[in-house]
Order: structure tokens, then sequence, then C-alpha cells
């Protein structure tokens, strides 16, 4: 990886310890470093959120939060999937560095190179109490790559790319815990509220990474709730948007506590608080009901480029140094959370760790200028297993966002190859298994011309101007086309340290039978019209890491 050409281009890069070093001000103030609480919604769009505009749900702790701290209304995930966006969230570098591209956790797309460090890496070698309350999805069916092998001293949660709510089956580092009747949205925040009171009791700061599940499928929430926005929303709400909405107005009470534990404990105005979500609302069909609700007036989905895809709610507080009731609309990025957060620890960065792509925005939060943030180049790209340079990828520099639409043939997923282990795991305590190996090259289709934006202007992304702006586009698009290329070699270093390690892992251990595995789990009908599922054997008609064949 070369800095220079990063800062040559534009990327934000921290090439230095001084990014890292804390701040003075502050440190004046209150010599002991801040306590961190980062929580990370699941598919919580940029309209969720009545502080954000939505006219219908009711989150009175998260709005609390934002009038008590500064709300950003650029602020861009890495990624606008899960299991890569969360990858720069706990990194703070591009996701396709760590390994993390996709969600087939089965393949492994998940998993960040085991050389990557973590946020919980970070604030442990600060002397923090770390932990990783909630879902993980960044690396599965091997402890080696969950959070308590990486820098996070508890681990409670899941490690699958979704839970049931009512059914859930935990991991409390590595021992399983079983569902006990709580709604699962509360079992986190209550172990939030445990984790704080034992930080206090040993006299350590605590760094806590918040990961809701919360609103992600599937869809369930307490029946009062549903029953209230059933009403709100009336015959023309439809089922799934009252459930959702029920789902993040209990997390919101369930972050009431937290934040009032934090008060009761003496600890609100020695916290800060960061609340935002991996990506954007999915905004389609699910069980054949619509998921469409107010989306800001943003286009795009999750898994998509489009505003709505990757810009969503980001919230900051802490009281008494970041002043209270501000909205800042300078773009921000997922990945520069860590580094904002840790330079507030003053301590060095753990040995072997890389170099950020985050900047620093505490100056931004404390509202003063950063001219370098103006000019910077977001670069975002995801597509399906390889990734493709020119499908859903965008490039956004100030006002300018340039965005190639995604490829359809890039961007299907093989479902019943990849579903099943994630299905399993929605309602089956965690295992461990081998990858699917297997990853074909990317698939020949049609670039589209990439389109040009101005996001001032055109907010919702209608209006395409890349014919009476060319240079604009020629220059963003060689922006972009470097950053893919640098990110791709670290890409394929990381993939092949991932395989590396699954076939050690695995050499001297036996697999699980894969038939017992996922006996209720085919997707049938996925399958070629032909095959009976009486009769058909579910492991000649489905490709997967069972097969015989080296992968």
């Amino acid at each position: 990886m070369s800095s220079p050409n990063n800062q040559r281009i534009g990327f934000a890069v921290l090439a230095g310890i001084a990014l890292l070093a804390p701040w003075a001000a502050l440190q004046a103030a209150d010599a002991a470093p801040p306590n961190v609480l980062f929580i990370l919604a699941d598919d919580l769009g940029v309209g969720d959120l009545p502080c954000y505009g939505n006219p219908h749900v009711e989150t009175p702790a998260i709005d609390s939060l934002a009038a008590a701290g500064v709300r950003l209304t650029d602020h861009y995930a890495p990624s606008p999937l899960c299991a890569p966006s969360r990858a720069g969230f706990l990194t703070g570098r591009f996701n396709h560095r760590t390994g993390a591209v996709d969600v087939p956790s089965n393949r492994g797309l998940d998993r960040m190179a085991l050389s990557e460090k973590t946020f919980g890496d970070y604030f442990r070698q600060a002397g923090y109490a770390t932990a990783l309350i909630g879902k993980w999805h960044n690396g599965l069916y091997c402890r080696d790559h969950l959070p308590h092998q990486r820098g996070f001293d508890l681990f409670y949660g899941f490690p699958n790319g979704g839970q049931d709510y009512w059914k859930w089956n935990l991991l409390r580092n590595d021992k399983r815990v079983t569902h006990d009747g709580r709604y699962l949205t509360d079992v986190f925040n209550d172990e939030a509220v445990r984790f704080i009171r034992d930080s206090k009791e040993k006299r350590k700061p605590f760094a806590l990474f918040l990961s809701h599940h919360a609103p992600h499928v599937p869809f369930q929430a307490p029946r009062p709730l549903v029953e209230k926005y059933r009403r709100r929303l009336g015959e023309d709400g439809g089922e799934n948007v009252a459930i959702i909405y029920a789902m993040i107005e209990a997390m919101d009470t369930g972050l009431a506590r937290v934040f009032q534990t934090l008060k009761d404990e003496g600890l609100w105005e020695r916290t800060i608080v960061v609340f935002t979500s991996d990506n954007g609302a999915y905004l389609g069909k699910v069980g054949g009901g619509s998921t469409a609700r107010y989306h800001a007036g943003f286009s795009g989905n999750k898994g998509d480029v489009g505003e709505q895809g990757i810009r969503v709610p980001a919230i900051a507080a802490w009281p008494g140094r970041i002043p209270a009731g501000r909205v800042v609309s300078v773009p921000v990025h997922g990945c520069d959370w860590l580094p904002t957060l840790y330079s507030l620890t003053g301590a060095e960065r753990p040995e072997g760790a890389k170099t950020l792509d985050g900047l620093n925005v505490m100056p931004l939060l404390l509202g003063k200028r950063q001219p370098e943030l103006d000019a910077r180049a977001l670069p975002f790209q995801k597509n399906r297993y390889m990734p493709a340079a020119h499908s859903d990828a965008a490039i956004r520099r100030g006002r300018w966002k340039l965005v190639w639409p995604g490829a359809p043939v890039t961007m299907r997923k093989d479902s019943a190859r990849d579903n099943p282990s994630y299905l399993r795991g929605v309602v089956r305590p965690h295992w461990e298994m081998p990858l699917d190996r297997e990853l074909g090259p990317v698939p020949p289709h049609q670039e589209e011309k990439p389109r040009l934006f101005d996001l001032i202007a055109d907010p919702a992304e209608r209006r395409d101007v890349s014919a009476v702006h060319e240079q604009l586009v020629a220059d963003l698009a060689r922006s972009y086309d470097k950053w893919f290329a640098e990110v791709m070699t670290d890409w394929r270093r990381s993939r092949q340290s991932i395989v590396e390690h699954d076939r050690a892992y695995w050499r001297d251990r036996a697999a699980p039978d894969p038939a017992g595995l996922f006996k209720d789990f085919w997707q049938w009908k996925r399958a070629p019209q032909n095959v009976d599922p009486e009769t058909a054997d579910p492991l000649q008609v489905f490709r997967g890491f069972w097969n015989a064949s080296e992968n």
C-alpha cells in the first residue's frame, strides 16, 4: 500500500502519529480519557428517525442524544451491505483491504484477515475494558475469527448475519446462552447496562461496541408496539412497516435505559456516545409485504451505492465537550470513527496496526473547520462475490458524486448455495465448519457509463449531468480507479490469508456432516425444476464446501 499515492488522489489516510495524538484542550479539562459507547443499528435508514424527518416513529432517547450533541446529515457507511460496512467501522480501513466484501459467511467473504486490528484491539491497547455486544457477522464458523479473539474482552451476541428475536441463541465468549423469554433487543441493552456497571466497579474506562440487530429481518417486535404502529399507520401503512417501526422504538426504549445508567453511575459527562447504522434501509418485498417507507427523498436501497444505501444517520454526543444542538453537513465516513475516538485516549497504536483510511474528525465535532474534509474523495464499491471495479461503485468529492450502476449479473446472489448456513444460524446455536472456498472470476458483463450527480442541487440523484462536466467525470473516474486498484491488492492478500488459515484450521479436524447440518434448510425452490426433493440428494443438487472436491 502506498500512502503517498493515497494522498495524491485525495483519499483520507492517517500517515503519521500526529492524527492519533490526544487533544490538548480536552486533556487539560479532564486528564482521564473518556469512556466510549459506539452504537450501531442494523439496516436503519436515514429516514427512520424523527430527528431526520420521519413523521411516524418515536425515538425520544435517540432524538435527545441528537439534541445534546451533533447530528451529521452527510454521514456515509463504509459499504451499503452489512459485513463489509462493519469491517470498515471496526478497523478504520476501507473494507476491501480487510477481506470483507460481501455477506456469505460460508465462503468467508465476511471475514477480516487476522492481521487486521479492530476497535477492540485499539482500546485494549489503551487500557480499556472492551466489549462487543450484539451482532458480529465478520467471521463465523471458526473460533479464531470471533470477537473475543479479536481484541474484545467480552463478546455477548451472535456471529451470524441474522437471529430470531425471541428464540435466540447467543454466545458469551465461548459459552452458549439460550433464549429466556426476553426480546433480543432488550437482551443486548440489558447486557450493555451490566457491562457499564462492571467496568465502573473495576475502575477501568470502557469501550463498548453495541451492535444492535434491529431493525434487520426477521421482522419481530413486542405485540403492544406493533399494534401501536398498526393504528398509527392505518390500512395503507403495511404490516412490515408497522413491525419495523416497533423494532426501532423498542431499541430506543432500551437505549434510554443505557443512557440513564451512564447518568446514574456518574459517567454521562465522561462518555462519548456515537449512534449510527451499518447501511441504508431495505425498501422492497419481504414475506410478500412491502418495507417501503419514508426515506427522506433519497434514491437507492440497501446493497447499492445510491444515497439511501450508504448515507446513514450519525449522532455524536459528549456533554461539556461537543457543543449541543449542532447540525453538520460536511461529509464524514464510517472509517473516521475509530481514529476519531481513539485519538481521545492519547495512547500509541497497537503493535502491527496498519495505516488507517479514516480521518480524525474530532475538530469538526467540536465545531471547528477541517478544510481537509472538504476536498477529500470518498469511494464505495459493492457487488456479489469477486469485486467488479465498475459495478455498483461510486466516488463522492465535495458536492459531486460519480456513480457506476450495478451490472445485474454481478449483483446476483447464489442463494441456494449460500443461504442454508445463514438460515440455520438464525435459529440454531453457532457451530464450526470449513469454508466453501470457491470464488469464481467476475462474470462477463456490460459496464454502463458512469453518471454524475450534484448532491447539493440534486440530493435525490435524478439528473445525470455527466455530459456537461466531462473533465470532472474523467478526474473522478481516474481517482476511483487508482483507489480500486490499490485496495484490491490488499484484498487479494487478505483473501489468501483467510483461505490459508481455514485450510490449516481444518487440516486435522473432522468437518461436520452437512447432511445433518442443513437437513431442514435446503432451499428447494432454488433447485432445478426436474429435481424431486423427496428423493434427490441435496449434497448433489446444491454446491458448497461439502463437495468432495478440494476448492
